[in-house]
């Protein structure tokens, strides 16, 4: 079963959810996990039990990120929000900065989400290639 990370800035959760509900069904046999009210929100549309971690500020996008490195996320959907300031930046990037040091497939928008959607590797048991950091960690140990 595949888990999906789910994260909402509060100016893009509206569209978030609608975004899910339209696609209910490709959710309905996946693990979901999302950060705070984001979680409960997608709980409630969806019918369906989510992983409810902190609030991004209080560090469920580091909780997330987390999960990332464990490789106990195979998608990340972060509907972020642009245009406003975020007290929590430097989370919101080293998560994504996680899901590309992982090589996790990352939507920071609804035309992105669409595209994994509707994409024919998602369908498959994609499996992707995970990044053997095995020569970068005896590099920092002899030092």
């Amino acid at each position: 079963m595949k888990t999906i990370a789910l994260v909402a800035h509060d100016g893009k959760k509206q569209a978030l959810l609608q975004w899910v509900a339209a696609h209910s069904a490709f959710f309905a046999d996946k693990a979901l996990v999302a950060t705070g009210t984001t979680g409960k929100l997608v709980s409630e549309v969806l019918e369906k039990e989510v992983l409810c971690l902190a609030s991004g500020p209080l560090g469920g996008d580091q909780q997330i990120g987390a999960m990332i490195a464990e490789q106990k996320i195979d998608w990340l959907v972060f509907f972020w929000d642009p245009l406003s300031s975020q007290p929590h930046d430097p989370d919101v990037k080293a998560l994504i900065r996680l899901a590309v040091v992982w090589n996790i497939p990352v939507a920071c928008n609804q035309a992105t989400a669409d595209f994994i959607v509707h994409s024919s590797l998602y369908q498959q048991d994609y499996q992707r290639e995970v990044p053997d950091f095995s020569v970068y960690q005896k590099r920092l140990e002899t030092k």
